[in-house]
């Protein structure tokens, strides 16, 4: 893997009320040389030049503002950034992934996003939790039922540790989608909703293998929540998968 690992700055959203740049900064001095903001929207001059300053890159960005402001601003404000892969990370109901009919009505509403980002030089992608996982339409994971109705040009962003919850063999699973995952999610814990994560490499998910089914994909380090102090979390996490590549 030669890009940089990236890290998801939800998970220093409470550090980040209080202060951006400090935050950055604190990412960059743990390793990292790529972040994947929430919210592009958000002084997008601004953190690309905090993270221009820094030796930072932005690997790609979530955008739920996709789903409540005119497309057009979230696409400029990524192309600021400096990235061109646009994440829908929530706002279709969970509902939708139960049944072969909302598994059409997502993919109309994520091909739709598609259409229009390609028209700014984007691409769209889809970030899952559980709840797209555990269901099963016609025999497979609804996500993987959601992939066959995806224009080819949107990708998936798979969440390893979510789709481990949500009852699937994350390898195996990465295997059967192929190219079609750009990026990955890499976190790791328990496997228990509700539980706090732990540093990448101090859980219980197979990252190693994880890491070999999707060879190309992006890695994002990402804790929703962390029991201890998650700037060492991150750094521990960073050291792990940088020894990983490093073997």
């Amino acid at each position: 893997m030669t890009r940089p690992i990236s890290v998801q700055l939800y998970t220093v959203r409470q550090a980040l009320a209080d202060g951006r740049d400090a935050v950055l900064r604190r990412i960059a001095e743990s390793g990292y040389r790529a972040v994947e903001p929430f919210d592009p929207t958000t002084d997008p001059k601004g953190f690309r030049q905090v993270v221009d300053d820094l030796g930072l890159s932005v690997s790609s960005t979530h955008a739920s503002a996709l789903l409540r402001m005119e497309p057009a601003e979230v696409f400029d404000a990524a192309a600021t950034l400096g990235t061109d892969l646009v994440i829908v990370p929530a706002g279709i109901a969970q509902e939708e992934f139960t049944t072969r009919d909302g598994l059409a009505r997502a993919a109309d509403l994520l091909n739709g996003l598609a259409e229009q980002a390609a028209g700014h030089g984007m691409r769209i992608g889809y970030h899952n939790h559980w709840w797209e996982l555990e269901p099963r339409v016609d025999g497979r994971h609804a996500l993987e039922a959601l992939a066959d109705l995806l224009a080819p040009e949107v990708f998936l962003q798979i969440d390893t540790y979510w789709a481990a919850v949500g009852g699937a063999d994350v390898p195996a699973l990465l295997g059967r989608l192929g190219e079609r995952v750009l990026t990955l999610h890499v976190k790791d814990g328990p496997v228990v909703k509700g539980e706090p994560h732990t540093a990448v490499g101090q859980g219980i998910m197979p990252v190693p293998a994880i890491l070999a089914a999707a060879p190309g994909a992006w890695r994002v380090v990402e804790l929703d929540e962390c029991a201890g102090d998650v700037f060492a979390a991150l750094a521990d996490s960073h050291a792990y998968l940088t020894s990983l590549e490093s073997s």
